[in-house]
């Protein structure tokens, strides 16, 4: 006879669910005070806080959030749109718009756009077809208009350009005078051929801080060599790239400032493989001070940018166009010169 199978295991039972009801009896308030502090709109006393706090804890009670969001509109979350996520200059600005979201209980969902304002659109279609209460755009390729017609949706922050419209929150800062910082430093050291890898034409950044660039040398009387400029692309190939053309150029020059940090580090191992030192034989000036540049051999002279504070007052600005408290002050500094060992005085 065949061997009858054994039965299968009884299902095991089921973790019984946790309901707010649950908390606000262990916390010995009503349920509707429970869902107020949930929904960070209620002002109780501290020791009322604190013990509903507790008793999620000690529940482990989870919000059921796609009905909250049912039933208010929201569904406590912001959407970033960045460039590219292995940019370590976006990755300053999400993880300081990350750091400014902590303890307000909104999470954040981050999308790509890859600087193409195709995809970056449809990013932001689908970041709002996510039901997002507010969103944060970094840096980017899509029009004034575009973004103005999102922002009649909803709160929406941009940064790297200034843009007046309505629900719009706007954050940028002086790229002109941020080329011009860095130059000047290059002149007031002696310099007096200095040369430009410059950024890509089609990003905003580029020229500005190329102007600031042009600018320093008119301001010092200084005429500028055309073919001392030459362009990258925002990346350390493009600072490989330009670094050997200037140099296959053969025009002299003693000083390069570079459109961004990671032009700058291509650009000097560009000049290490020819067997030319920094600063003995070439200074070198980058612009962003991204976290590697005080590292790197030698630690690079650069623009600071305080990308992560400005990610703190996005995330504070869009808390307080939701209507909602912030711990972090929605201002950020401007832009200072870091001045490190790529530099030298001739």
């Amino acid at each position: 006879m065949p061997k009858r199978s054994a039965p299968p295991p009884p299902p095991a039972a089921a973790e019984p669910v946790t309901t707010l009801h649950d908390v606000a009896r262990l916390a010995g308030v009503s349920p509707s005070t429970v869902s107020r502090i949930l929904n960070g709109t209620a002002r109780v006393a501290a020791d009322k806080r604190q013990a509903v706090e507790q008793a999620i804890e000690r529940l482990r009670f989870k919000p059921n959030l796609s009905a909250r969001s049912l039933r208010n509109g929201s569904t406590r979350t912001v959407g970033i749109l960045t460039q590219e996520i292995e940019s370590a200059y976006f990755a300053r600005g999400v993880r300081g718009i990350d750091d400014g979201l902590r303890d307000s209980g909104y999470a954040p969902i981050i999308v790509p756009g890859h600087w193409n304002p195709l995809e970056e659109a449809e990013r932001v279609r689908l970041l709002m077809a996510r039901r997002v209460d507010a969103i944060a755009i970094l840096g980017g390729s899509l029009s004034n208009a575009e973004i103005a017609e999102f922002a009649r949706r909803q709160p929406i922050a941009v940064t790297d350009r200034s843009l007046q419209a309505p629900n719009v929150l706007s954050f940028e800062f002086d790229q002109f005078e941020g080329g011009r910082l860095a130059t000047q430093h290059l002149i007031e050291l002696g310099h007096r051929r200095i040369a430009h890898i410059a950024g890509l034409r089609e990003q905003a950044d580029a020229a500005p801080r190329k102007e600031g660039y042009l600018r320093a040398h008119a301001d010092a009387g200084l005429a500028v060599e055309p073919r001392l400029i030459a362009e990258g692309n925002f990346v350390e190939t493009g600072g490989i790239q330009a670094m050997n053309q200037l140099l296959d150029s053969h025009l002299p020059f003693t000083a390069v400032f570079c459109a961004n940090d990671q032009t700058a580090w291509g650009a000097r191992l560009a000049l290490q493989r020819r067997g030319l030192r920094v600063p003995e034989d070439i200074s070198l000036v980058g612009f962003d001070d991204l976290p590697q540049s005080a590292f790197m051999s030698p630690p690079v002279t650069t623009v600071r940018q305080p990308v992560y504070e400005m990610g703190l007052a996005v995330a504070a600005s869009l808390l307080q166009a939701l209507g909602q408290s912030t711990r972090v002050a929605a201002t950020f500094p401007g832009l200072s010169l870091a001045v490190r060992e790529s530099t030298r005085r001739l």
